[in-house]
């Protein structure tokens, strides 16, 4: 038992400490982001602890201030996917006939190519800035998660219960809510992790492209781009904000999956 009550919280720890990092980032930080401390590309040392990056910024300083935007829309990316697609899902079983046209729509869009669309829309209209970088990822990552919920309803739905439950009347909120989605929280919690990771690679990807959004001049995936030409002088420049996007994603996902024990 002891087991099975740590296991997810020590799973879940590096995910923890680096997202904590990433929101107190810019009060913990030492130096300014725009502050000189040293030569471009220069190694470790007492005034930067991870050298520092193309124009002499302290790239400790630069990670503790680049990760709250990316985890931040990423987490809302996935919270949102992820509801969106456990209702449709529900729907899909509960109403085969609407259930069909939903998921042809969800082929469709399936089909796309979401940097392609990222660009596109991104692009097209500068304006909308983060909120397109949240409409491409949000419109393009709840079609293939509403097939997988819509898979799992399917025998969620002929079960005795739903049945009963709809026979006496019940509301389709009701049924929905409260005798489907909490018979697949399993589910729901790998999704949530899942939805993550394809955020944050949406949300990176804009970044890295610098398509116009509220992440700041400096994130993680911008000091990946901008610092790659000096990875042989200072490697902690590219590293750093690597490591930072991998453990992250990876953490989460263990800590989504020691959740269903």
């Amino acid at each position: 038992m002891i087991r099975t009550s740590r296991g997810p919280l020590l799973r879940g720890l590096p995910a923890v400490i680096v997202v904590l990092a990433a929101c107190l980032g810019p009060w913990l930080a030492p130096h300014g982001m725009d502050d000189g401390v040293g030569n471009p590309f220069a190694t470790p040392n007492s005034a930067a602890w991870l050298g520092t990056d193309r124009l002499g910024h302290d790239v400790f300083s630069q990670l503790l201030h680049g990760g709250w935007g990316l985890i931040l829309l990423a987490a809302f990316i996935a919270g949102v996917v992820t509801g969106l697609s456990s209702v449709l899902g529900a729907v899909v079983a509960l109403w085969p006939r609407l259930g069909a046209v939903i998921e042809r729509c969800a082929d469709l869009l399936i089909l796309l190519p979401v940097v392609l669309a990222l660009l596109m829309v991104v692009m097209s209209w500068p304006q909308f800035g983060t909120v397109g970088v949240l409409v491409v990822g949000i419109v393009f990552g709840v079609p293939y998660c509403a097939r997988v919920f819509a898979a799992a309803a399917t025998g969620v739905a002929a079960s005795g219960y739903i049945e009963a439950a709809r026979l006496s009347g019940e509301s389709a909120g009701y049924v929905i809510f409260r005798e489907m989605l909490p018979n697949m929280r399993e589910l729901l919690l790998t999704q949530l992790g899942l939805r993550f990771v394809a955020g944050m690679y949406i949300v990176a990807t804009a970044a890295f492209l610098r398509l116009p959004t509220l992440l700041g001049a400096s994130n993680w995936a911008v000091m990946v781009r901008d610092n790659a030409s000096g990875i042989l002088l200072n490697p902690w420049a590219v590293l750093a904000p690597s490591a930072a996007i991998g453990v992250v994603a990876v953490s989460v996902n263990l800590l989504a999956g020691g959740g269903r024990q």
